[in-house]
């Protein structure tokens, strides 16, 4: 798909900056807005509509936020390839509706073990939702966009206003290309940590 209109997007971020602008910015043009967490309260309280990610999976986030958007309504919504008669019959079949935009940055680690904090509390600011989300989106780029960081919302914007509300196939390949050289470094950044002898 050279051109791909954005109708639904989930979002779910830690850093939370310029989230309100670029929520805003989809709502006004139509897009649908789906969320977990703190970033759903965010958005709600900005008085924007937006639908809980348990509604979408029809199940709770459970085990303290572990398991939220691990569930096939996500991922299925995520990896289907909208060129694929099958894929979207699928989709028809399972009443499962898809997604076109994955805007998703990481628990910052990093910050997480520069602070004194024992091992099994620094596990615990591994991010694993982030990741799949961010890899299903990156994988899928000829049918999905993802923006996993708030620098390119800007661009992103801008790529919306000059397609009509449409991102091309360049720049969801570039945001894939992004995408994995973030996880690369994150997935680096952990086992660096996790391999060190002063634990």
């Amino acid at each position: 798909m050279e051109l791909l209109p954005i109708r639904r997007a989930l979002l779910s971020v830690t850093d939370k900056s310029g989230l309100p602008e670029l929520a805003r910015f989809l709502v006004d043009n139509g897009v649908e807005l789906v969320s977990t967490g703190g970033t759903r309260k965010m958005l709600a309280d900005a008085g924007l509509p937006v639908t809980p990610v348990s509604q979408v999976t029809g199940f709770p986030e459970i085990l303290g936020g572990r398991v939220k958007t691990l569930h096939p309504c996500i991922h299925a919504g995520i990896l289907a390839d909208k060129d694929n008669p099958d894929h979207l019959a699928t989709l028809e079949d399972k009443k499962i509706a898809p997604f076109d935009l994955i805007c998703v940055n990481l628990y910052n680690f990093a910050q997480a073990v520069s602070q004194t904090m024992d091992l099994k509390s620094a596990v615990e600011q591994i991010d694993i939702g982030g990741p799949t989300l961010l890899r299903a989106g990156a994988k899928n780029f000829h049918s999905m966009t993802v923006l996993p960081d708030i620098a390119d919302y800007p661009a992103f914007m801008q790529e919306l206003s000059a397609h009509d509300m449409k991102v091309s196939l360049p720049f969801r390949r570039a945001m894939a290309v992004k995408t994995f050289s973030l996880i690369s470094a994150y997935d680096r950044m952990i086992a660096d940590y996790l391999g060190r002898d002063d634990l």
